[in-house]
């Protein structure tokens, strides 16, 4: 397998990003060693908050969120998925499937030796995180779902994804910046859409987050619908506190949070909210608002 590594210098003095880089070895199934960054701060023994990110961000997505868990003595940590961030990028789109990025998260996942997780998961953070959560429910504590879901093909996908995905496979230049700052609601400045843009020197390092549209399933029969039915036969019965925290701004997710709150045994009398004037990417938008309404919750 071969793959790309972004320079360090492309991420220093970002905006309210000053965070210590960790690393981790994951593997890949030709037995490839690949990089996999991740953010791991506040109390090193506290409870761990685990923030998972999605398409096309990084970790830079939490930085609003992290000194705020990190001030309430939590153990902060927030991984960039491979082909994202200051993690290792596979440059074949054909090393990229749902399996193997879900393979890598629970390597990494693994590797740390996490118990009772507060697990917090937007876009294809809830893709993934919710196949880890299926895999490993004894590892987690509570569950936010935010602007997310976990497909099975079985129903049509909304005009707004298919319009998404078709435009990631066919714009020539995939501007990550300007596609973050457009699913947001408030202003995103220039300097912090250079941040988004920062892990991808040029094209080819865009692979995964080109790769990321084709693998969520749209039909029965694509090859991640049935482990994600699997998933969904284990998650019906998690009784540990679950909460949605959607957006009012989020034309593909709108409405989704009802799944998790009809099926979920845990979303049952939680207090479940819709975060105003806020977009996709919520965190981005009211990261700090967020992330306190889910220590309170917590704790």
């Amino acid at each position: 397998m071969e793959f790309k590594r972004t320079s360090d210098d492309r991420f220093q003095s970002l905006p309210d990003y000053s965070f210590q880089p960790s690393y981790a070895e994951v593997t890949a199934q030709d037995a490839t060693k690949l990089r996999m960054h991740f953010v791991d701060t506040g109390n090193p023994v506290g409870q761990p908050v685990l923030l998972l990110h999605g398409e096309p961000t990084w970790s830079y997505l939490y930085r609003y969120m992290i000194p705020v868990f990190a001030q309430k003595n939590f153990r902060v940590l927030a991984p960039d998925l491979i082909g994202f961030g200051r993690s290792d990028k596979p440059t074949n789109p054909e090393d990229y499937t749902y399996q193997s990025h879900l393979d890598w998260l629970m390597q990494w996942f693994d590797q740390q030796n996490l118990h009772n997780v507060v697990l917090f998961c937007q876009d294809w953070g809830g893709l993934l995180g919710l196949r880890l959560l299926a895999e490993r429910m004894d590892r987690f504590s509570h569950v936010i779902v935010a602007n997310s879901v976990l497909p099975t093909g079985d129903t049509k996908p909304s005009p707004a994804f298919l319009q998404w995905q078709e435009f990631s496979q066919t714009v020539p230049e995939m501007p990550v910046g300007k596609i973050v700052a457009g699913g947001c609601v408030r202003p995103v400045d220039a300097a912090i859409q250079t941040a988004y843009d920062a892990p991808f020197p040029d094209e080819s390092y865009k692979v995964g987050a080109r790769r990321f549209p084709l693998l969520v399933p749209t039909h029965p029969d694509d090859p991640a619908a049935e482990p994600n039915r699997q998933a969904w036969r284990k998650l019906i019965t998690f009784d540990r506190p679950f909460l949605t925290l959607f957006s009012d701004g989020d034309p593909i997710m709108q409405g989704l949070e009802k799944i998790f709150q009809k099926k979920i045994p845990g979303a049952a009398n939680q207090p479940h909210q819709i975060i105003q004037k806020a977009g996709h990417f919520l965190q981005e938008d009211a990261g700090k608002e967020i992330a306190e309404i889910v220590c309170q919750w917590v704790v």
